[in-house]
């Protein structure tokens, strides 16, 4: 797994005891053909959805989102303008043993992790274990893909690419490498470094890399909310009003991040069947919620509430606001709590990463657990048809 990029295999115990295991493959999750389908329409659906919540999140109706002033107005002229962009998860509530649909848990569009677990190391696992069967996994033709498009509609070559050099697990840095290593095979030249790295040169007007080379286009693992706060962040708004460094993620995709997206999702679309009813600021006649902070990440400062669970996470989160949303049982299997992280890819479905606990909440905890298909391997015929199409 190390080899594959997945360098932290491991993670520290809930109890603070040593270590556990992150990518764990003593066990599998077995999907259905017919569950793939309905996962992949429910996926490209809320994404949709979510495109046109977004327009409303951006006219202000649901208050600034805990950005600064400013934020809203550039966030509608970045969706606006439509540029690109690449991926984004969605993590969602399915157990494929009842009728119910999958619902949308929580939509991170702007700075998801868990892709090289999802696209490299579960594949691998699959060749090693079992090669004769199936994956719900074209994350990486789909990533190769979308870096050509963007290279061909932006007309520019040299791509910078930024992880936060703070993180020390490795996650962020390996994510931002395969992610390098993607676009470098759709013919970018592309050059990693860390956010703290990059420069600005106020007479150019333009961010720079490490030598000062000029930042054309860059991919920040590293949220908007966060840019936006920063004095240092200010420069971002302008090169987007100059239209001189093209940004990836866009602008406007923080407002996918928000969990304010839960609240305008059901507003926009009240009682769709993949969605939880959600509310700004108090539980709004639910009996049993889950309260979350606008900006929250892995759990953290969540509150649930429900007939047979009450729960606080700790951590660093609320000052900007909190939602709540619907609490509904996460799927159980032998006490392990599961979440489907579906992948989009250039507004595609493109594969899914499952993530278990021990916990109702996906925390810092969580463990990977690969997947497969009930079914054959594609032939190399069959699935470039597929990617094709």
């Amino acid at each position: 797994m190390e080899s594959q990029g997945l360098v932290y295999p491991m993670t520290p115990a809930r109890n603070g005891l040593g270590e556990q295991e992150y990518w764990f493959e003593r066990a599998a999750y077995v999907l259905g053909a017919d569950e793939v389908d309905h996962l992949e329409g429910v996926t490209e659906r809320a994404h949709e959805m979510c495109v046109e919540a977004a327009r409303y999140l951006c006219s202000g109706a649901l208050g600034d989102l805990g950005l600064p002033p400013g934020a809203l107005e550039a966030a509608r002229a970045s969706l606006a303008a439509a540029p690109p962009s690449l991926y984004g998860r969605f993590d969602l509530r399915f157990d494929g043993r009842d009728d119910q649909p999958a619902k949308v848990l929580e939509y991170n569009a702007d700075t998801p992790t868990g892709l090289v677990e999802a696209s490299v190391a579960q594949w691998y696992w699959l060749q090693d274990v079992a090669p004769e069967l199936d994956q719900w996994n074209s994350l990486h033709e789909r990533l190769v893909e979308a870096w050509r498009g963007i290279r061909q509609r932006s007309g520019r070559s040299v791509l910078h690419l930024a992880h936060l050099g703070a993180e020390t697990s490795g996650e962020e840095e390996m994510t931002v490498g395969y992610l390098r290593d993607c676009a470098q095979q759709a013919g970018w030249d592309a050059r990693q470094l860390q956010v703290e790295q990059l420069g600005w040169n106020p007479d150019a007007q333009r961010f720079v890399g490490l030598h000062d080379d000029v930042v054309e286009v860059l991919f920040k693992l590293y949220p908007w909310e966060d840019v936006l706060a920063e004095d240092f962040g200010a420069h971002a708004l302008t090169t987007l009003e100059q239209g001189s460094t093209l940004w990836l993620e866009p602008l406007w995709k923080a407002v996918l991040s928000n969990k304010a997206l839960l609240v305008a999702l059901w507003r926009c679309f009240p009682g769709h069947e993949n969605l939880l009813p959600a509310s700004m600021d108090a539980p709004d006649g639910m009996t049993e919620w889950v309260k979350k902070p606008l900006h929250g990440r892995e759990g953290d400062n969540i509150e649930v509430s429900s007939r047979d669970l009450s729960l606080v996470q700790p951590g660093d989160y609320g000052a900007e606001g909190f939602v709540y949303q619907q609490y509904v049982r996460m799927p159980d299997f032998d006490g392990n709590k599961a979440v489907v992280g579906s992948w989009v890819v250039d507004g595609r479905a493109a594969g899914c990463g499952i993530r278990e606990s021990d916990s109702p909440v996906t925390d810092y905890f969580a463990r990977f657990v690969p997947h497969h298909i009930d079914g054959p391997a594609p032939s190399p015929a069959q699935r470039e048809q597929w990617l094709g199409e």
